[in-house]
């Protein structure tokens, strides 16, 4: 009996010094060429991508680490990143007083920071831990500032817990009153981190301007938000096409994140996978089927010396009876049109393409929040030819989109989308969306 007690002492002592072992130091350094990540003694300049989907794709471009929201599944997820040998920004998902967290409430307020000391004692010594993200745009839409206390308690914690990985806050942009207040606030915040997307040609110069004078990152970047882009004259938000898109990224990361090294330690490119947000393919840089689009190329031209395989279909904006999205789409009800779209393939493969119709998304969307999936429109599209359909307008007045999906045969895709809208009918009879629109109720989401 003695002698199996002192075997389960010694195991428990071995694994103790296992994981001690396995632990990586990271550290925010200050030096003649400004700021810089220490990773196990060496400089590491983070190449990272949103998201925990596709991890060996990632790898295979030249991305080193990705970033979760969240904490959920953290333990596979640690794992599956240093089995591919990237690290993670383990993100604090600190509750937003949008979504009705009250922050003059001291006991959710405490349960919410020892919900995350339990989290940080499980992972702090995994050795695929980068730093931990406290908190994703608490600031958006938010009124009661208490929230940076709680920011400073759940840092300050984790910094007792945990020596040998820095502390990080996001916010929603760059405002000076935010910068203020982790300043004054947030002493335990080693890096500011920010959500930028059509403003992050002002990033380095705001940061300088509103007195942050430590290391920042970029932690969400892409094309425009679609609150940032021009709409259409009923309010539909105009989308790029993924060719588009794959210039905003290459002109965004070689002249707003690369050369300010000193000072922006990194960047975490937006998103790593895909979800419906205002469509299905704004933020998206996979298809819903997995498939890559070319921004993905885009990021393995930067950080990979090895130039990929095989690259992405190239896209131009689809049109509809020869209109494209800035020239307000306008259809009759029934109607029967045309549409376009021209593709080329820097490889020569052979393309395939499908088209679909929906309904307009109808919910306000911000900050990410999560929307229902919009389906197919059925049996409007009546004559396929690759490039070329011909289609009924719906027959019910209101707000739709046209897409088109380009995929070649080795793992790609293109995309491009344009709204239109039909008008009333002939009648002057009014579908139930405009009747509801005009009283003012809430317009459920399109099954």
């Amino acid at each position: 009996m003695k002698n199996a007690f002192i075997a389960l002492i010694v195991i428990v002592l071995s694994c103790l010094y296992s994981s001690a072992q396995d632990v990586i130091k990271v550290e925010v350094q200050l030096d003649e060429n400004g700021y810089q990540l220490i990773r196990d003694g060496k400089p590491y300049y983070v190449k990272g991508v949103g998201g925990h989907k596709q991890m060996k794709v990632a790898k295979k471009i030249g991305a080193n680490s990705i970033r979760t929201w969240g904490i959920e599944n953290a333990k596979e997820i640690l794992d599956e990143a240093h089995e591919n040998g990237l690290t993670v920004m383990m993100g604090l998902w600190v509750q937003h007083e949008r979504h009705g967290f009250d922050y003059n409430n001291q006991d959710a307020v405490d349960a919410q920071t020892e919900q995350f000391r339990k989290a940080v004692l499980e992972i702090k010594d995994h050795p695929a831990l980068l730093f931990w993200g406290v908190g994703n745009e608490v600031d958006l839409n938010y009124k009661n500032t208490k929230v940076w206390h709680a920011i400073e308690d759940i840092a300050s914690m984790i910094k007792e817990l945990d020596p040998n990985h820095p502390t990080s806050t996001v916010t929603a942009g760059l405002d000076k009153e935010e910068v203020r207040l982790v300043m004054e606030r947030c002493p335990s915040i080693d890096i500011y981190c920010i959500n930028t997307y059509g403003d992050i040609q002002y990033v380095t110069e705001n940061v300088k301007k509103f007195g942050w004078e430590g290391p920042y990152m970029i932690t969400e970047w892409g094309p425009n938000g679609h609150w940032e882009t021009p709409t259409t004259s009923w309010n539909a938000p105009m989308e790029q096409s993924s060719s588009e898109k794959a210039v905003t990224y290459k002109e965004r990361y070689e002249n707003f994140i690369a050369p300010y090294a000193e000072r922006c330690i990194g960047s975490y490119v937006f998103l790593w996978g895909q979800k419906q947000e205002k469509t299905s393919t704004w933020y998206g840089m996979f298809s819903r089927d997995g498939k890559a689009s070319e921004g993905i190329n885009v990021l393995h031209h930067f950080w990979n010396e090895n130039p990929p395989e095989n690259e992405a279909p190239r896209i131009q904006p689809l049109t509809i009876n020869d209109q494209t999205a800035p020239q307000n789409v306008m259809l009759e009800f029934d109607q029967l049109c045309e549409a376009e779209v021209l593709v080329d393939d820097p490889d020569g493969d052979r393309l395939k393409f499908y088209w679909e119709i929906t309904a307009e998304s109808l919910r306000p969307s911000v900050g990410g929040d999560a929307e229902a999936n919009i389906n197919s429109i059925p049996g409007l599209i009546k004559k396929r030819s690759n490039e070329r359909i011909k289609f009924r307008a719906p027959k019910e007045e209101g707000a739709y989109r046209l897409f088109v999906y380009v995929y070649d045969r080795n793992g790609h895709f293109a995309t491009s989308n344009v709204p239109f809208y039909v008008k009333p009918s002939a009648s002057g009879e009014q579908s139930r969306f405009v009747q509801m629109k005009k009283q003012k109720l809430e317009i459920p989401e399109p099954n």
